[in-house]
């Protein structure tokens, strides 16, 4: 690294951002030594479509982080970023599109990048077979992945520019949400900013208890389906009539009223009504997971408003089956208990009465937060000092209309927060959450009602406040069509506060709203 950085230093100033070297600089860089690091390769990759050109690294964290970090080749901003993963991971997801999870989204603004895959190899997102009598891929996947890729990345960019990076950022959404709270509690001093979406920070309780309960509600007697994709337009413009503000979207679930029951048929099934047993699958899932006493086990159910995104993840979408069940299934079987459960575990034979407390000693290594059944707001895990004291801020967004990732508990500790911290006050001065009305997990889903992922910017948000003192008040969201044209535009206040529409005014307009306490 040493004689990098002293060859850059005598060849002369920096060009555009770069030092000014052979071509065979960046090659170079393959041939350092950085701890408990093997270097594969690094290459000068040229400019395609809006990414700068840049030096390409590719490595891996022994025993099995592999990375991937890009260093543009002029105009650097001065500044590194990586970027979380969602799901169980399992790649090298570098040419992701849009803004969550996403190294390209600050490629453009010519930041020094990096990204993981966490730690181990899976076919997909939902793979959990990884983990099988893993415990070293358990705790890579669990909280080491981003902090050793944070370090490498920075060695890297003091290799290449001859100095370290002024400031270091964090987005990730999910389990990239997950990894924010993580980072930010265990690592406080890795970034100087950090972007948490729809944060899944109690592992445990979500993709065990809640999951499982998702899917058993809606698992009849003979293993199929009992509420399908086909009876969600009834169920979705029901929750609309009865709660909807003048933009169609439902701004808080937890102020709406509505009840399944009012959806039943008085007689036989039709296609204006629900059967009982769709009804029940409803008031579970609206509801959240209990157990045999009726005491809550997981904050709150799908939020009132989400079933505009339910065909993805809950009952199947354009002839795929729903993705959430799967995370259950893999959880249960390679992740959840502290012995696996092994290949053969069905979600079915999760016991909702003694099977929570079983998830218990494996949360303490994933979790970022946990949301206890009794205690003080409950949550535990919520201590952000160390981070803030470090100044750090924080960006947390998280969509209304998340069904997978519900957003109680994002409220619930963002709240518990504020009370570690001796008020809102105090925490919304290094952290500020922001809810979004209808939005889908992450901002996955292309629903013609709320916004997708790039209908935020929180990076610009952070890089104000960070670099500048600038604590958000709002951000912008914009939703557009598939031409790209803006079809409406309204501010995500800065919570506790929300939007609310001056009386009579264009709703499209983000002009027509103010923030005010809610």
């Amino acid at each position: 690294m040493r004689l990098i950085a002293m060859t850059a230093l005598a060849l002369g100033a920096c060009v555009l951002g770069r030092p000014a070297a052979a071509a065979t600089e960046c090659g170079a860089l393959a041939q350092m030594k950085i701890e408990q690091v093997n270097l594969l390769s690094s290459a000068e990759v040229p400019a395609k479509g809006d990414l700068p050109a840049y030096c390409r690294v590719l490595g891996y964290v022994r025993p099995a982080i592999n990375f991937e970090v890009r260093l543009p080749l002029a105009d650097w901003n001065g500044k590194f970023y990586e970027a979380g993963c969602g799901g169980f991971c399992g790649m090298l997801d570098t040419e992701r599109p849009g803004m969550f999870n996403s190294i390209t989204y600050a490629e453009r603004r010519n930041y020094a990048v990096a990204t993981m895959d966490s730690g181990h190899w899976g076919a997909s997102s939902v793979d959990g077979r990884w983990a099988l009598d893993n415990p070293v891929a358990k705790a890579d996947w669990a909280w080491r992945a981003v902090t050793e890729t944070a370090r490498v990345g920075k060695a890297l960019v003091a290799a290449f520019y001859a100095r370290a990076p002024q400031h270091a950022y964090f987005n990730g959404c999910s389990t990239g949400g997950r990894m924010a709270g993580v980072e930010a509690t265990r690592f406080p001093d890795d970034f100087d900013g950090i972007i948490m979406g729809a944060p899944a920070l109690d592992e445990a309780g979500a993709a065990g208890t809640f999951f499982a309960w998702l899917t058993q509600a809606n698992t009849g007697p003979d293993g199929k389906q009992i509420l399908t994709s086909a009876r969600l337009p009834l169920i979705q413009n029901a929750v609309r009539a009865a709660c909807a503000g003048a933009d169609g979207l439902v701004d808080d679930p937890r102020k709406c009223g509505f009840k399944p029951e009012t959806l039943q048929c008085k007689g036989e099934s039709g296609p204006d009504c629900l059967s009982a047993a769709e009804v029940d699958v409803l008031q579970k899932w609206y509801s959240g997971p209990h157990d045999a006493m009726g005491r809550q086990l997981y904050p709150g159910g799908l939020p009132l408003g989400s079933e505009a995104n339910w065909g993805l993840w809950m009952t199947g979408l354009g002839g795929r089956p729903p993705v959430m069940p799967f995370f259950a299934r893999e959880y249960l079987r390679y992740m959840g208990f502290e012995t696996d459960a092994g290949p053969t575990y069905k979600v079915a034979d999760f016991d909702m009465d003694r099977d929570p407390a079983r998830l218990v000693p494996m949360s303490a290594l994933y979790n970022a937060a946990t949301w206890v059944p009794g205690a003080p707001g409950h949550v535990a895990g919520p201590d952000l000092g160390k981070f803030i004291a470090h100044g750090g801020k924080m960006v947390i967004w998280h969509g209304w209309g998340d069904p997978l990732v519900t957003p109680f508990l994002t409220v619930d500790w963002y709240q518990a927060m504020a009370r570690a911290a001796g008020g809102m006050d105090k925490v919304r001065a290094a952290a500020r959450l922001f809810m979004v009305p209808g939005m889908d997990h992450c901002g996955i889903n292309p629903n013609n009602e709320s916004i997708t992922d790039t209908g935020l910017d929180p990076l610009s948000a952070l890089e104000a406040w960070v670099e500048h003192g600038t604590a958000p008040e709002t951000l912008t969201a914009t939703k557009r069509d598939k031409t790209g044209q803006t079809v409406w535009q309204r501010p995500i206040c800065a919570y506790p506060q929300a939007a609310k529409l001056a009386p009579g005014a264009d709703p499209t307009l983000a002009a027509s709203w103010s923030c005010a306490a809610d």
